[in-house]
């Protein structure tokens, strides 16, 4: 587990929300990368320090969120969002209880070819399912609209659509609109940091590597930061 002072810092001033994502790189030892990103007053993603893990179970996630808290001098975020991962749910419920977690959306969007396509009336579906999720403003609309799918397609025995209803407060807009998101609904400020290392690190990278390149890419970062700063005071 890395996080060094910028991390730190970062995280006090925009530590509210947090993305959490291990579908990065696996390098040469097989272990996954799983950065914290959040996001700044540019709209930048900024790293708030990162692990490398060797299992993706609770008992790891636990260890890591809390390695990760008790360097953020054990001030918890608001929100965190992640997909749909039962391990780090579990770890999420134990060591942020007072956390909102989300689950992204986009992940859960793009499951719907894989899950549904056996439908006779899978383009309906689809649309009926997206109008639902991202039309419906209001609680009671959203269940309405889901409650109709349901009994016209005849969908009850779906399990993946019943698991998603059952978790909806975790994931459908207008469950989550109570709470401070900085603008994000999924994981992929996570995957645009791990787009951010690409060029300097690899799957091949070894562990010692791994240190002097995360540090060259860090300081790209900053770099950019204090170019966007001087940019927006140099300007109306």
């Amino acid at each position: 587990f890395w996080a060094d002072a910028r991390c730190r810092a970062a995280y006090k001033e925009f530590g509210d929300v947090v993305t959490f994502d291990t579908t990065y790189l696996t390098n040469r030892y097989d272990m996954p990368f799983a950065p914290f990103v959040g996001v700044n007053h540019h709209g930048q993603s900024i790293l708030f320090g990162c692990g490398l893990i060797s299992n993706e179970d609770t008992k790891t996630f636990v260890w890591l969120f809390e390695a990760w808290l008790n360097c953020m001098s054990s001030n918890p975020p608001n929100a965190i969002i992640t997909d749909q991962d039962r391990a780090m749910q579990n770890a999420i419920e134990h060591v942020f209880p007072k956390a909102r977690h989300r689950w992204c959306l986009w992940h859960i969007m793009k499951k719907i070819p894989e899950k549904l396509k056996g439908y006779s009336e899978y383009e309906s579906i689809k649309f009926q399912l997206q109008n639902s999720v991202y039309d419906s403003i209001a609680i009671d609309t959203f269940e309405i609209r889901w409650s109709d799918m349901i009994s016209k397609y005849k969908l009850q025995d779906n399990d993946w659509l019943k698991g998603l209803y059952d978790g909806r407060h975790r994931w459908v807009p207008c469950f989550v609109r109570d709470c401070f998101w900085a603008g994000m609904s999924t994981t992929q400020r996570s995957e645009s940091m791990n787009g951010f290392f690409d060029g300097y690190v690899n799957a091949k990278t070894s562990l010692r590597e791994f240190v002097e390149k995360y540090d060259c890419a860090l300081k790209d970062k900053v770099e950019k930061e204090v170019d966007a700063d001087t940019r927006s005071l140099s300007t109306v």
